[in-house]
């Protein structure tokens, strides 16, 4: 059984702002595949929960006329999958997307509910941060914007004051146009199953140097993170075999990973280094580059 006090059903971000507003013990469920597990454990008790799934506002993936792509927090990784805008400007997110439980899940399961929850494992908080989403928030005293990396205060913890509501996300030009990415998830099963590791790179090339690189992981830290150190260092340095392993041993020195019952740290470890190489090989190969 479910243990909730009232189900409310809004219609519009506003209303769903004016109902949080008066209910302090207020739950949001988009997709509910991760909310409704957690009332079937009894660890909520007598809440009220918000519907928000068929809200229309939070359902979106467009172009503005600025160029920065805009993805609803409501969209399903579903809609994200079949998105050409997604397949032509941002294909990592796809891969991402596509990592997410099975079809039933991803069906269902939203963007914004998979960034909320706030847990480092979320497939697609790396690709993300690679990308350097902005989150769009919304709340009683009006609309804020937030870089991805400043929205994670720790595990479990988001920077989502009360009212608030997130309604998308952003991706400007200068973060997408000219890059070429990629998301490798690392887990014990092929699907169906929590990543162990999550590596995104996103990087732009010009004649064999290194005009930018960007490395994101999830589960290396308690929250998804960029190894700024190592992409630092990545920057106007020719593709080489030598630097690919410079970066492997390098994320090793940024990067926190712990133990846990789905593996150790040590082991932990070793994928991180390992798909530090592979992802950005994959990149590059796809590109015509020669390593």
């Amino acid at each position: 059984m479910f243990d909730f006090e009232k189900y409310i059903k809004p219609e519009t971000i506003d209303e769903t702002i004016k109902y949080i507003s008066e209910n302090s013990d207020a739950r949001l469920i988009a997709g509910g595949t991760d909310i409704l597990i957690n009332l079937k454990k009894g660890k909520f008790e007598n809440l009220t929960l918000i519907d928000i799934h068929d809200i229309k506002e939070l359902k979106f993936i467009k172009i503005d006329d600025n160029k920065n792509i805009l993805i609803g927090s409501g969209t399903t990784f579903l809609n994200i999958i079949e998105s050409d805008i997604i397949k032509k400007h941002i294909p990592m997110l796809i891969k991402a997307a596509s990592s997410v439980g099975g079809p039933q899940i991803r069906n269902i399961a939203t963007i914004g509910g998979n960034i909320c929850n706030g847990v480092t494992s979320a497939d697609s908080a790396s690709s993300l941060f690679a990308l350097n989403a902005v989150l769009i928030l919304k709340g009683i005293n009006g609309k804020r914007e937030i870089p991805i990396s400043d929205f994670y205060l720790g595990h479990g913890k988001v920077d989502l004051k009360e009212t608030e509501i997130l309604i998308g996300f952003k991706i400007t030009p200068n973060n997408y146009k000219g890059y070429f990415g990629h998301y490798y998830k690392y887990a014990m099963r092929n699907s169906m199953d929590i990543a162990t590791i999550g590596c995104a790179v996103s990087l732009k090339i010009n004649h064999g140097v290194f005009q930018d690189y960007r490395i994101a992981y999830g589960v290396a830290a308690p929250v998804p993170m960029r190894c700024l150190k190592t992409e630092k260092a990545v920057i106007n340095q020719k593709i080489s075999n030598e630097l690919l392993n410079k970066i492997s041993n390098m994320v090793e020195k940024e990067v926190n990973p712990r133990t846990s019952w789905r593996a150790s740290k040590e082991f932990r470890m070793n994928i991180i280094k390992e798909l530090s190489k592979r992802v950005t090989k994959k990149i590059l190969i796809s590109v015509g580059e020669k390593i």
